[in-house]
């Protein structure tokens, strides 16, 4: 098995718990990227390309509303100015139809 193209090998590792405790070179090629050095002084084991896949999926799953709703919440400025224009209450709608459309897993 291969890393898929969009896994962040980063991100996969900090999911596995790995990211802290481990020394690792990962290559700067363009995407799917590789571990070229897992250090031997690593007190956990390289995790397979499997492991690294499954667990990048796990984060995604568990963090992708957060990357929607940023994507889809107004700026700061717009949001300022709807309550300036609108209120509080007009604000919320807005802001709860977002939460709504993209809702925390529970």
């Amino acid at each position: 098995m291969a890393i898929n193209s969009d896994t962040d090998i980063t991100l996969a590792l900090i999911q596995l718990g790995k990211s802290e405790k481990n020394r690792v070179r990962l290559s700067q090629s363009i995407p799917p990227h590789e571990i070229l050095e897992w250090d031997s002084g690593n007190p956990d084991s390289q995790p397979t390309d499997d492991e690294l896949n499954a667990a990048y999926t796990a984060w995604k799953a568990a963090e992708e509303y957060k990357i929607n709703r940023a994507n889809e919440y107004p700026s700061v400025v717009d949001q300022l100015d709807d309550i300036y224009h609108n209120g509080v209450a007009a604000w919320k709608t807005t802001i709860k139809a977002i939460k709504d459309k993209y809702p925390k897993p529970s």
